[in-house]
């Protein structure tokens, strides 16, 4: 992970001064605090004074000696309305604070949203999802737990040694002294305590990233665990990664712990030579007894802003690795957003060409290589391989998810480089072998595909989809609502609406992952009936698992290590004998068994 610096910190500013008039407002009330938390010792030291004074000219029998009550009153009037206003200013500036914070974390997720939209695929590729996940929340969330609990007790902690440095200075600027350099001795333990401590708070964010992206795996994985008795396994690894956050957590919690009891020593050590040189000056007449007081007072203000800091010291460090974990994915390379040469026409015919298209996700290792493919519009192109034959990457290209590395693809004869991602991927519909569906009703599914779709439309894309029927027996039909794991609905049902779904949206290019190998016979001859229905009339891309399935196809291309090895109709395939007839008639064979 990168260090830290200041840049990363006025980025985080950057965030705050758009509401500065509140910030501000709530620094001024913190100044006003200080200045009234400041005046306590002092205001208290004259009573004591007057106290004492009254109480001296008792002993020596002074004449109309005793209490000066109205003077004593006074100062109790004023002690209290310090009292009201130092909480008054408290309240007002967490308030305002509080205000702040939440609105710049409000912009900040909204940042981190778009960001995310941005990003190109490959990142997702290359990330956990719970780590991408922990960045947006948690770690968000410790930032603002840190400005709204930290900001202001450490401003406020700075302008109460600063005033209280200045008053003992205007009361004696020799045990004052003593303070001066308890308080460097304070900093340079805390700084050095800080430098061991923060890269295990660094090790403690990385972890929790690690472990949220790990549960989120398993529990979305949990039935395959059960599956494959692979439990042992999985809870080995999970302790392995909670044990690093555990070892990190502890090392980072102990160690900044450790500023606490060093500071209170230092502070404990002053306060015995301000109470003993004090006391020595007092009884030489050089000091009232209150000043004595006030300056005993003064030492632990000084001392509590000192504990303060050190106390949120874990709080602040572990701020600081979440503010670079996030401006670490702010800073992340985004989808190169060209400039736009040309714009799609709104009715297009549908033809594809791939021209001289060579690929690599890593430049040492070529995936494609000088792939060329024309495709008319309405024609159905099925591709077929082994696993790793580069059909998903040629999807990928397709919708622009990778760019390629050399060649062209083109749609109508434009160049898909020289158009927008988003004007390129409106040409498509797809439906996938993971059906996706989200938390809504079952019309807002459907609807995914156009949001301004009406109700007849929606019904009309379910009909095609061979999906009505079913909708129709739920007790709340079209307003049944999908849960979070689109559990209460089957895998075929769910690919039926995905079908409903790409319907609506009437694209003119499809692809298709073809989805039938998890389905029974009798869903299986739906899902074909309603994938050769939205085929119609439409250039379609057909990833085939069933080869019996795409028979009918205009082209099948058989592709191994990235070229196209084979390709033309199912039965002139068939008649060649090669490696198109050696995966159709192994797969029979193995069904057959």
């Amino acid at each position: 992970m990168k260090k830290i610096n200041t840049r990363t910190f006025f980025r985080l500013w950057r965030y705050l001064e758009k509401y500065k008039g509140k910030f501000l407002g709530s620094i001024s009330l913190t100044v006003l605090m200080s200045i009234f938390n400041v005046l306590e010792p002092f205001i208290l030291g004259l009573a004591i004074t007057e106290i004492g004074r009254n109480i001296s000219d008792m002993l020596k029998g002074v004449e109309g000696a005793g209490i000066n009550y109205a003077y004593l009153s006074k100062i109790l009037l004023i002690y209290f309305i310090r009292a009201l206003l130092y909480q008054a200013t408290n309240l007002f500036s967490q308030m305002f604070m509080v205000d702040v914070v939440q609105e710049a974390m409000h912009d900040l997720r909204r940042d981190l949203s778009e960001k995310l939209n941005r990003l190109p695929i490959s990142y997702f590729d290359k990330n956990q999802f719970g780590d991408i996940l922990s960045k947006v929340t948690n770690d968000v969330d410790s930032i603002a737990n840190a400005l709204q609990q930290s900001l202001l007790q450490i401003l406020n902690a700075v302008l109460g040694i600063t005033f209280a440095l200045i008053m003992m200075f205007t009361i004696s600027w020799k045990l004052a002294l003593i303070m001066v350099v308890m308080i460097p001795t304070a900093y340079i333990l805390s700084k050095h305590i800080t430098k061991l401590s923060q890269p295990y708070f660094r090790g403690q964010a990385k972890y929790l990233g690690r472990l949220n992206g790990f549960v989120q795996e398993t529990l979305t994985g949990f039935s395959i665990i059960k599956l494959y008795g692979k439990e042992e396994d999985s809870f080995e690894e999970f302790n392995a990664i909670n044990r690093s956050l555990n070892k990190h957590g502890f090392k980072a919690t102990f160690i900044s712990g450790l500023m606490s009891p060093f500071v209170a020593l230092v502070t404990n050590i002053s306060y015995i030579f301000v109470a003993v040189f004090g006391i020595l000056q007092a009884m030489a007449g050089m000091m009232t007894i209150g000043n004595v007081q006030a300056m005993a007072q003064y030492v632990w203000q000084v001392n509590q802003p000192i504990s303060t800091i050190t106390q949120l010291s874990a709080i602040i460090q572990s701020a600081a690795s979440s503010i670079q974990r996030v401006f670490d994915l702010l800073d992340e390379e985004e989808e190169v957003q060209q400039e736009v040469t040309f714009r799609l026409p709104e009715a297009i015919r549908g033809d594809v060409a791939f021209e001289n298209v060579s690929f690599s996700y890593d430049k040492q290792n070529p995936l494609i290589k000088n792939f060329n493919l024309q495709v008319k519009s309405g024609e159905t192109v099925a591709i077929v391989g082994p696993t790793g034959a580069g059909k998903t990457t040629l999807i990928n290209l397709l919708m622009r998810f990778y760019d390629v590395d050399s060649g062209s693809i083109k749609i109508d004869g434009y160049d898909t480089k020289e158009l927008t991602r988003a004007d390129v991927r409106s040409q498509f519909g797809m439906v996938l072998q993971d059906a996706w569906l989200y938390q809504d009703s079952i019309s807002g599914n459907i609807r995914f595909g156009k949001l301004d779709a009406t109700d007849e439309e929606v019904v009309d894309a379910a009909t095609a989809a061979n999906v009505n029927h079913f909708i129709q027996t739920l007790g709340e039909g079209y307003d049944t609502v999908i849960n979070q794991e689109a559990s209460n609905i089957s895998l075929g049902q769910k690919q039926l609406l995905t079908i409903a779904r790409a319907f609506i949206a009437d694209p003119k290019i499809l692809i298709l992952d073809e989805a039938t190998s998890s389905v029974d016979t009798r869903l299986e001859g739906l899902i074909q009936k309603a994938m050769k229905r939205i085929m119609n009339g439409r250039t379609s891309f057909v990833i085939a698992h069933r080869l019996s399935t795409i028979r009918d196809a205009d082209l099948i291309l058989v592709m191994n290590q990235g070229e196209i090895i084979e390709q033309g109709k199912h039965l002139a395939l068939l008649e060649k004998k090669g490696f198109y007839y050696d995966l159709y008639t192994s797969q029979f064979k193995n069904e057959a068994e």
